[in-house]
């Protein structure tokens, strides 16, 4: 460009031919995002180990592998009790006094454990004989069954006031229903608040640890040890303290039922929409799975709540698994 020559100034119009107006409406939609699939693998897995049945052979391996360690172990401790008595008396004599410190506390733990399976059994009779006065109709069964609880919870300082409004009133009560409602109200109701609460705490730590942790097995251990501990928990609760092989088989018991019923479906009304329609179904697989492994775990609470109540739950009253997913896990992941 030579210097005479001004420079053009403005804007610089460029003819495109057969231009054709695009609307916004013409545009190609966004394509969706798909949902993983979340099965809740965790709590499967976990439900499948606690629930399956025990086979007969297997029973037979760990029972004759247990006594013949012990035997075993015995017939050592003899040898060398006896054999380091010969040689240094004193020193034989001390390791017989810490054996038998350790006889007395497996016999201690043995007593424990059989007073659990004990209390469980009490507490599992008295829901039977309520079904039982409910189907027969009979008022002298119910209050026979009134009776037995209230002897049960006796000495609890947290159902004193429960258990006095019981006692002022019960006399009121002329048919079954009235009175297994006002046994439930005066005493079941706060029982059945602390036990959904550790529900609720139970399937909020599952969720929060399969969306976290993204170890293989570390899910999977702790949705086992959350649910026995909840269940443990549970029978606490209601009376029905347990041991080890108590609460062991209690959870055995409740997951087979489970296993039984078909409960644990992953497919099925409230799960599935967790599992396949949520958002963060579609935005991460772990949030996903965290969510249904906490509904499934309060759906393990919600038949741990039905089989450690020493009275059925009446008509309307059982906990519902959504409002105690949607408690326990709103917030968690954020909105």
């Amino acid at each position: 460009m030579s210097r005479s020559e001004k420079p053009r100034t403005g804007p610089v119009l460029i003819e495109l031919e057969d231009t054709q107006t695009i609307s916004p409406a013409d545009a190609p939609p966004v394509p969706e995002v798909p949902a993983v699939d979340a099965t809740g693998a965790a709590m499967q897995g976990a439900i499948s180990f606690a629930g399956r049945k025990r086979s007969r052979l297997a029973g037979w391996f760990w029972s004759l592998l247990l006594t013949i360690t012990g035997f075993v172990l015995s017939v050592a401790a003899y040898d060398f009790v006896s054999s380091l008595i010969a040689r240094q008396p004193v020193l034989g004599y001390a390791a017989l006094s810490l054996v038998g410190a350790f006889i007395l506390v497996l016999l201690i733990i043995a007593l424990k454990e059989w007073v659990a399976f004990v209390r469980l059994r009490r507490v599992d009779m008295l829901h039977h004989a309520a079904e039982a006065a409910m189907v027969h109709n009979n008022l002298a069964e119910a209050r026979g069954v009134v009776e037995k609880l209230k002897h049960l919870y006796r000495g609890r300082d947290d159902l004193r006031w429960g258990l006095e409004r019981l006692a002022e009133r019960e006399a009121d009560a002329f048919d079954v229903d009235t009175l297994l409602d006002l046994t439930e109200r005066e005493l079941l109701t706060p029982l059945d608040a602390a036990a959904v609460k550790e529900v609720e705490s139970a399937a909020r730590q599952v969720a929060m640890v399969t969306a976290i942790v993204p170890i293989a097995l570390a899910d999977v251990i702790t949705a086992l040890t959350a649910n026995i501990r909840m269940i443990r928990r549970i029978a606490e609760i209601y009376g029905g303290r347990s041991g080890v092989l108590g609460g062991w088989r209690l959870t055995r018991a409740v997951m087979a039922h489970l296993v039984a019923t078909g409960a644990v479906a992953v497919g099925d009304d409230m799960i599935g929409s967790l599992a396949g329609g949520g958002m963060l179904s579609k935005l991460s697989r772990r949030f996903g799975e965290g969510v249904v492994n906490g509904a499934l775990t309060a759906r393990v609470g919600v038949a741990a709540l039905e089989v450690c109540r020493p009275l059925p739950f009446g008509p309307k009253k059982r906990p519902s698994v959504s409002g105690i997913v949607k408690r326990a896990l709103t917030g968690l992941f954020g909105k």
